[in-house]
């Protein structure tokens, strides 16, 4: 089992990465072979401001690094280090078809309105991530339920380059169920939407860098409902910004809803507000010590990235020659 799988080095991991994605993929690295990437081509998709994208490299990988991705289990590296990603997409672009990149819903949220002033890049990003799979032969792709759709494209480029060329190269991943559950964390100001650092609000996300104090009061000032918790989940329904506390308190403390209910019902957020923010911070303030220890040492930081690279590159080089050579690009 090979597992493959990449974060855009765009602004600051928040507790929503973390619970969402980033401890699951801890959790992933004692369940099978595991490549995490730097998915910075992936960010010239949408504009974006150069010295911010050099200087979130680093940053990403001393924050995957403080939250337990150990690279001595797992072969971490920076995408664009690799250029048999670019290589393979422009040949896998010759196997997508329109019909398919047209039905991605993400391309559709992402260009809203203006999908003629969209970037040719925001709409072929599916086929680069389909190379970014392929290339690996991964078996399994952790995805959440906005990604799957593009897992599905994946399986068909797969198929369709392996019949049309004849060739038996391309592995159609499954998506990952492994590493054990992970939280949909929704913002602190709005239940309805999802934990994002692209929020205008600071009070909307928790940084794995904010301070004890500072998760404190954010969690004291997250928007709640007048109710005091219920002894079960569904009652729960209704009650977004409710749901969202309890599920982040489940999830940091490995508990499930109902046992967190369990403990608290009919008791208000006056109560629940401080334990939850006891647990974030016991979470979050040895992951904030690791990062900054990192953060003091770039050349530690630009070696580990180095090997993951050079182990990324010997992993994926045969099958770039194999796809070369099966459309005629080389004998």
């Amino acid at each position: 089992m090979r597992v493959v799988s990449g974060i855009q080095p765009t602004g600051d991991l928040h507790l929503g990465n973390l619970l969402g994605a980033i401890l699951r993929w801890v959790r992933m690295q004692d369940e099978a072979e595991c490549l995490f990437f730097l998915a910075d081509l992936h960010a010239l998709t949408v504009d974006i401001d150069p010295a911010q994208l050099r200087s979130s490299i680093r940053e990403m990988a001393a924050a995957l690094i403080a939250s337990g991705i150990d690279p001595a289990k797992s072969t971490l590296f920076r995408q664009s280090d690799i250029p048999a990603h670019a290589e393979l997409t422009w040949i896998l672009q010759g196997t997508a078809r329109m019909g398919w990149l047209n039905r991605m819903t993400q391309w559709k949220d992402k260009a809203g309105k203006n999908r003629e002033g969209a970037s040719v890049g925001l709409f072929t990003y599916p086929v680069l991530q389909a190379a970014d799979i392929l290339l690996y032969r991964a078996t399994h792709v952790p995805v959440g339920e906005d990604q799957k759709q593009h897992i599905e494209l994946t399986r068909d480029i797969a198929l369709k380059f392996n019949t049309d060329f004849d060739v038996d190269l391309f592995v159609p991943p499954e998506p990952f169920i492994g590493g054990g559950t992970a939280a949909r964390v929704m913002s602190l100001r709005d239940g309805t939407s999802k934990m994002s650092k692209t929020d205008p609000s600071e009070m909307s996300r928790i940084q794995l860098t904010d301070s004890d104090e500072s998760i404190g009061q954010k969690i004291r000032k997250a928007k709640t409902d007048p109710e005091p918790l219920p002894d079960n989940a569904k009652a729960l329904d209704g009650r977004p910004e409710a749901r969202n506390l309890v599920g982040i308190y489940a999830a940091v403390t490995g508990d499930s809803v109902e046992q967190v209910l369990g403990r608290y019902a009919g008791q208000g957020f006056g109560q629940f507000k401080p334990a939850l923010a006891d647990s974030v911070i016991a979470l979050i303030a040895p992951i904030r010590q690791r990062l900054e220890e990192l953060r003091g040492d770039p050349d530690e930081l630009d070696r580990i990235l180095a090997a993951g690279a050079k182990r990324a590159a010997e992993l994926g080089a045969p099958t770039l020659a194999k796809a070369k050579s099966a459309v005629g690009l080389k004998a």
